[in-house]
């Protein structure tokens, strides 16, 4: 599989013209497709209760009915033979070729991926029309689906009762595509889709991303904010006089309540450590392969040996002129040194220290970044290629 997503378009063009603004249908995006994942080994992955997952039968026992995993095999056998759909969330954290497909994706930041979601349906299977709230790339990798387009909706369109989906109860057309394996439709938060399978084995890979909302942003930045504050931090009015009525709350009193809010709103450095956290945090629990109590240690055990970026992990960083953070699965790792930056910023673009990379490094800096990346489960021992 190409590591580009976009076909021909190149990736400004589509910055500038399409990205939140208008959908776009890229045809043959990938040349000599390969499906990343077999459809049983997404039913398999549906059995495990660590990974969400759902069915969605279009004529169930009731219209539109939802079922929650983890299924049993006796779930799939019992399922109708038409109008069903498999969704299972966050696949490339279990399957490392999944994940592979996020590196086509290098024109947006890496902290803007959310997670990738894999359907397979049956002969008419379908979600119902809906709209997302970010911007998602539905890749068709086999199989075919009809997708119909619609305006942009949000939290007041109309919604079908009885159903726990957010299914529109009236879809606007606007345009019409029926897409073959290869083929690519981008659409930006809000506007409307409808996606029905035509025929059996109908598989479709959505990549989504990260897009906090603005009541998550000022709720959960403040909550960060007001936990590092003491109680004795208190509103003053040493610059008051005597009010026209006592009762009044002046002009004045407002001034002074906005200036503690831009002391702590206006702190960028703050701002950027909670965005950091908040941007890489883990979606699921993972697992630590082993835990090394020194670099000694761990050059015992893995020399000759490529250390990669855990499937389930987001890295990001943040550089001004006063410091260097990394930022991996919501905790935060000031780098010092030029070396320790440099290796901080691989990992972010290529998610691989090769042995030459780490084996050698003499810096304590960068030894106990690598040390507790590993030890955390952020970066895992992977075979060399």
């Amino acid at each position: 599989m190409t590591s580009s997503i976009l076909g021909q378009i190149e990736p400004n063009d589509f910055l500038q013209k399409y990205w939140q603004k208008k959908p776009l249908v890229i045809r043959q995006a990938f040349n000599d497709f390969e499906l990343p994942v077999e459809a049983d080994e997404l039913a398999g992955l549906a059995l495990d209760e660590e990974v969400e997952s759902r069915i969605i039968i279009e004529k169930g026992k009731i219209p539109w009915e939802l079922k929650r995993g983890p299924f049993t095999e006796e779930t799939f056998a019992s399922l109708p033979p038409s109008h069903w759909t498999l969704l299972v969330q966050a696949v490339d954290h279990w399957v490392p070729d999944v994940h592979h497909i996020l590196e086509g994706f290098d024109f947006l930041p890496s902290w803007r991926m959310d997670d990738i979601m894999i359907s397979v349906a049956s002969d008419g299977g379908s979600v119902g029309p809906h709209f997302d709230q970010y911007d998602v790339f539905l890749i068709q990798a086999e199989g075919k689906r009809h997708w119909q387009i619609g305006p942009v909706y949000d939290a007041s369109s109309p919604k079908l009762e009885g159903t726990e989906l957010h299914i529109l109860s009236e879809f606007e057309v606007l345009e019409e595509h029926v897409m073959e394996p290869g083929d690519i439709l981008y659409l930006p938060p809000g506007v409307g889709h409808n996606g029905v399978a035509v025929g059996d084995n109908c598989m479709t890979i959505s990549v989504g991303f990260r897009a906090p909302s603005h009541r998550e942003i000022l709720m959960q930045y403040t909550d960060f904010i007001a936990d590092q504050l003491p109680d004795s931090m208190r509103y003053a009015d040493s610059d008051q006089t005597i009010p026209a009525n006592k009762g009044e709350i002046d002009d004045k009193a407002l001034d002074r309540l906005q200036a503690i809010l831009r002391e702590h709103i206006e702190d960028r450095s703050k701002l950027a450590q909670w965005f950091g956290h908040q941007m890489t945090q883990l979606k699921h629990e993972q697992e630590v392969d082993c835990q090394f109590e020194s670099w000694g240690t761990l050059l015992e055990a893995l020399s000759g040996t490529t250390l990669a970026v855990n499937e389930g992990s987001r890295l990001a960083f943040r550089k001004d002129n006063e410091q260097f953070i990394l930022f991996a699965d919501g905790c935060d790792y000031p780098c010092l040194e030029s070396v320790t930056q440099f290796i901080a910023m691989d990992l972010c673009k290529n998610n691989v220290l090769y042995p030459e990379d780490w084996e050698n490094q003499a810096s304590a800096e960068v030894q106990t970044l690598i040390l507790r990346l590993i030890n955390s489960g952020s970066l895992y021992i992977q075979e060399m290629y």
